[in-house]
């Protein structure tokens, strides 16, 4: 969700991303064009047979790309779309790891690729162009699905994984914090205690800082809200450092970030729905899954199982461990057995 710039870990997760200049986003676009379209790294072990059934025809269809963006999480998820195709009887063309939101929306736009996991704000804010987003997950999945079918894109259902903002504090100082479990809960702590670590662009953006505070009754810059001088702006990991040391009681962390479990970070819920749901959900070229919707049923079923809690442990496998994401993707696809190790 959080842009640093076009080929950094967060872009275009959000409505920030609209904001983009065009001329990078057609160069970065074009320069893929230019050397082929070809992927930073395009392994993945081969899957042997498992719950993931070869459709009838699939070893007759032409090859399927697979794309996805090129922060962590979406590169874990690329290669599970490319093992779920494969699995599927499919000769797949991995283009997974792609820089930018952008750039990798206008490879399934054009036609250029077929399949990717992507996220329903990311498409609702910043694809579609809208202003807003919605809190409640079913309401924003279906006003993509509907609108993206006029652009030949097809939506499965959506995951259990909702990767948006939240708020998280050091686990060892919730008893300190008076046993706070949500965000509406802040307001009752000394204003002493009211301390907030955030990114810059969230700080500034007009569905961010600020507007959270006041919808959870705590006016920005007010001795009796959260002033000023507790407020600190750092950079994505500097946020998540900062929170678990204790520099600030509350940090603003992305939901299935690794380090959460890593740094012993506790997530406060959201409870009165600020932050608006970036569920991931498989999409397709519409015409694919007319031929073959069977290959939607396979990637709806691997998408059932992706979680909060599941990508925060994947995610970590990656970022903090160094594992390969090709490599935590098969293992757990295999421990679902989607797959099995051939």
């Amino acid at each position: 969700m959080k842009i640093t710039n076009l080929f950094g870990h967060r872009v275009g997760r959000g409505a920030r991303a609209a904001g983009l200049g065009t001329t990078v986003l057609l160069a970065a676009s074009l320069g893929l064009s230019g050397c082929g379209l070809q992927p930073s790294a395009a392994y993945v072990p081969e899957p042997g047979r498992g719950s993931i059934a070869e459709i009838d025809g699939a070893d007759q269809a032409e090859t399927l790309t697979v794309t996805s963006k090129n922060f962590t999480e979406q590169q874990i998820m690329g290669k599970i779309a490319v093992l779920t195709a494969k699995a599927a009887g499919f000769d797949v063309k991995d283009m997974s790891n792609v820089p930018g939101s952008q750039p990798a929306r206008e490879l399934i736009a054009s036609g250029k690729a077929d399949i990717m996991f992507d996220y329903t704000g990311t498409a609702w804010l910043t694809y579609l162009g809208h202003q807003t987003g919605y809190a409640d997950q079913r309401v924003q999945w279906e006003k993509v699905y509907q609108q993206d079918l006029g652009n030949g894109i097809t939506w499965g259902s959506p995951a259990p994984l909702d990767n948006t903002y939240a708020f998280a504090i050091k686990a060892s100082q919730q008893e300190e914090l008076g046993g706070i479990t949500k965000l509406s809960q802040i307001k009752d702590l000394p204003v002493s205690q009211r301390s907030f670590c955030v990114e810059s662009e969230f700080n500034s953006r007009q569905d961010g800082f600020k507007p959270m505070l006041a919808t959870y009754g705590l006016e920005l810059g007010a001795a009796d809200g959260v002033p000023a001088s507790q407020v600190s702006i750092l950079d994505t990991g500097a946020v998540y450092e900062a929170t678990a040391q204790g520099s600030c009681s509350f940090g603003e962390v992305f939901t299935t970030d690794g380090r959460i479990k890593s740094l012993d970070l506790l997530v406060l819920e959201d409870d009165l729905q600020f932050f608006p749901s970036y569920n991931v959900a498989p999409l397709f070229r519409t015409e694919l899954v007319e031929r073959f919707p069977a290959l939607q049923e396979d990637f709806e079923r691997v998408a059932a199982k992706m979680s909060n809690e599941v990508f925060v442990e994947l995610n970590r496998k990656v970022d903090v461990e160094g594992e390969d994401p090709a490599d935590v993707a098969f293992d757990w696809m295999v421990s679902e057995g989607f797959i099995s190790r051939g």
